[in-house]
This record gives structure tokens, sequence and C-alpha cells, in this order.
């Protein structure tokens, strides 16, 4: 049971919709804007954890599609001459210099290559400390680097969202969120929250996951197994976050979760205020643009291609693909081919714009099948077809 409207010729993206969804036990919602103008917008299921009410105004946490949004607020300040791709980071944060990062770039961090892709063993940051912006930000900014930044990338999952977001506090006195409703949530109107409003807490639909996904023990076992060194501290650092994922995914669910701001995971959000920020990115959508043609030229200029993981973890294949601070189209995530920036989240979130149609989408689920890893969410493939095919692609 498919509820929501598309319109005339997209018909077969609501059959798609449903196809994708039908042995799916949670809620899903699809919105797709062209032109600036809405021309999907779906949601099926329900909510099998707390039994709340689900239709295209519920909330759902986004996890790493909040990469995309943050990255979006950066870009904004890109577009106003107040943040240089290519300036030091340092200019910005001076404390961040400090260990050996004084020459690292703003293109660096925000492309995933500052060598700071989790947080160092000893720092003592685990899944209850990801609420605690000073703590985290302290750690990062006294953090050696794992490798030598701008080398090499590997995916810093928790520790982006910190350094991008205090990158922007810096440059505008005001946190993540405070500056996303200010800046894009407010002026589109926008059901979007980096720290949730306590008012908003009951259209917040919980994720859950039936898969069980390797713990720290049989990564490190795998890692072992294919003649990596698991003690070295580039692999003790990246077990880590596998030991704080499950337990983040948790806190996630909480009050106290919805409530802060981990700029890399926790903004709040449905497909309608997905597509809708991702579509003013690119053109005017209500007499409101986020980003110039330019700057949406340099944001999505590849940044890693060519470039393979550090030692000793450059054994393991490349499976990411970035800009500047968004996802490009790869074989997990191939949104509508080449021309597209975005960012998936973990559990089968999307939400991404292509500026070559006028494009732009999301996805929301609760339901965390953790296929991202390994391709394309099956739940993705029929209506990505079928919308590729109303658009003449």
């Amino acid at each position: 049971m498919v509820d929501g409207f598309v319109a005339s010729g997209f018909e077969a993206v609501r059959s798609a919709f449903a196809d994708g969804q039908t042995t799916d036990e949670g809620g899903a919602q699809l919105c797709v804007y062209r032109d600036g103008a809405v021309v999907v917008d779906l949601w099926t299921g329900g909510d099998p954890v707390s039994g709340k009410d689900w239709d295209g105004e519920s909330l759902a946490v986004q996890m790493s599609v909040s990469k995309g949004v943050t990255a979006t607020c950066a870009h904004i300040l890109v577009d106003r001459g107040q943040l240089a791709l290519d300036a030091p980071v340092q200019e910005y944060w001076p404390e961040f210099a400090e260990a050996g990062k004084a020459e690292v770039t703003v293109a660096e961090l925000l492309s995933h290559r500052a060598g700071l892709s989790s947080f160092d063993p000893g720092a003592g940051i685990g899944a209850q400390e990801l609420t605690d912006w000073s703590a985290c930000v302290s750690a990062l900014a006294g953090m050696t680097p794992l490798w030598k930044p701008g080398t090499a990338l590997y995916y810093h999952s928790l520790t982006w969202g910190y350094l991008a977001g205090e990158l922007i506090r810096r440059v505008t006195g005001k946190s993540v969120g405070a500056y996303l409703a200010a800046e894009i949530a407010d002026p589109l109107g926008l059901s979007l929250w980096l720290g949730l409003p306590e008012s908003e807490e009951p259209k917040v639909i919980p994720q859950f996951h039936r898969d069980r996904w390797p713990g720290r023990d049989e990564v490190a076992a795998a890692l072992s197994g294919a003649g990596i060194d698991v003690s070295a501290r580039l692999v003790e650092a990246t077990l880590g976050t596998v030991a704080t994922r499950d337990a983040g995914i948790d806190l996630l669910n909480t009050r106290a979760g919805h409530a802060a701001e981990v700029p890399a995971g926790n903004v709040i959000a449905n497909a309608r205020a997905l597509a809708r920020m991702y579509a003013a990115t690119i053109g005017e959508v209500d007499g409101v643009r986020l980003l110039s043609s330019e700057t949406v030229a340099e944001a999505r200029q590849p940044q890693t291609d060519g470039l393979g993981h550090p030692a000793p973890l450059d054994r393991l294949p490349v499976t990411h693909r970035f800009a500047q601070g968004y996802e490009l189209t790869r074989p997990v995530s191939p949104m509508l081919g080449e021309g597209s920036f975005g960012h998936l989240g973990t559990g089968g979130r999307l939400a991404f714009a292509h500026p070559e149609s006028g494009v732009a989408v999301g996805y929301s689920c609760t339901n965390m099948t953790g296929t991202d890893s390994v391709g394309p969410d099956p739940r993705w493939s029929p209506w990505l077809a079928a919308l590729r095919d109303g658009l003449g692609r």
C-alpha cells in the first residue's frame, strides 16, 4: 500500500517504489524534485518498533546522509567567500595546527584525506562521548594524523562531522545545528534538524536492524587473515570505531541522541526535506537557492580518484569516492550516474542531486538492512530504474 503523489510521466515510480518495499517490514519515504517542483512524494510501510503512525511527515534519523547536509552548510560559506577550500584549516581553527596538522587544507578535511578517520585509541571517545562536542573536537585538534594528510583516503565515518562542524562553528560562531536552521531549514520550511527540539520528538520513528553486523573481534580476525597488522595505530583506531558503531546506533534512538549534534550521523528529517534541500542546491525552490552553479561545480569535483587507503589498510579495496564532503557515484551508490552528488546513510537512507537533469532525491527508511556495504540497497534499484526511464536517461 503506497500513499502519496506522482506527477504525470512518473507513474511507474510509484509501482517501482512499491516493488522495492515488498519485503521491507519498516517504513519508507521517497520524494523527488525536478526543476524546483515536486514530481514524486510517496510513503509506505509502518513502524514495527513503537507502533507510531507513519506518513510523509514522519521523521527518522538519517545516519550519514547527515554528512551531505553538513557539507551543504560548508559550501554556503564557500559560496559567500567566508571559507576557502584551499586554505589551511588552522586559518579558521588555530588549535587544529597541533601535532603536525598545520598544512592540512579545508579540501583535505572535507574529502576524508586528513588522516583523522577515527579517534585515537587512547582518547577515551566511545558511544556516550559522541554527544560531548567539546571532548570530541578537543581530541581531534590534539591528535597526530593516522597517515600523512593528502596522500590517501579512508572514510572518516564518525570524526568527519566534528571536523567539518567545528570548522563551520569557527567561521560562523554558530553550532552546525543553529547554522543549518538559520540558513537552510527555516528559509526552505524543512522538517530537518541537527539537534532535535523536544516538541518534534513525537514525530520521530525509531530505526531498527535485524541484520547482525560483524563486531570488533570478527573484523580484527578478518583483517589479520588478510595479512594486515591489527596492532598498527590506524587499525586499532579503526577497530575502535567498529566497537562504537552498534552502541552509537542505539544512542541515536534515544532522546539524548536526538537532541545532540553529531553532524556525521544524527540529522533528523524526512524524505521531503532532504529532496527539497538538494533541489535548492542546484536551482531555485520557491525563491530560495542555496548554492551558485559555480559553487556546485567546485563542490562536486572528484577529490579521491586514484588514491588508495593508507598502510596497512592499503590491502583493502577502495569503495568510497568523494568530492568536497559529498559522495560521488560509485557501484554501491549509482544515484543517477555521473554528475550526481549527495550521500547515502547506513541502513539504506539516500539523498542526492543531479544537476544535469535538474533532479533531487530523498529516500528515508527505518529498517537498517545493512546492505549498503556490499552493493546498492535492493530497495532503491526499482525506483531508480523507473526514475531514469521517466527522465529519458
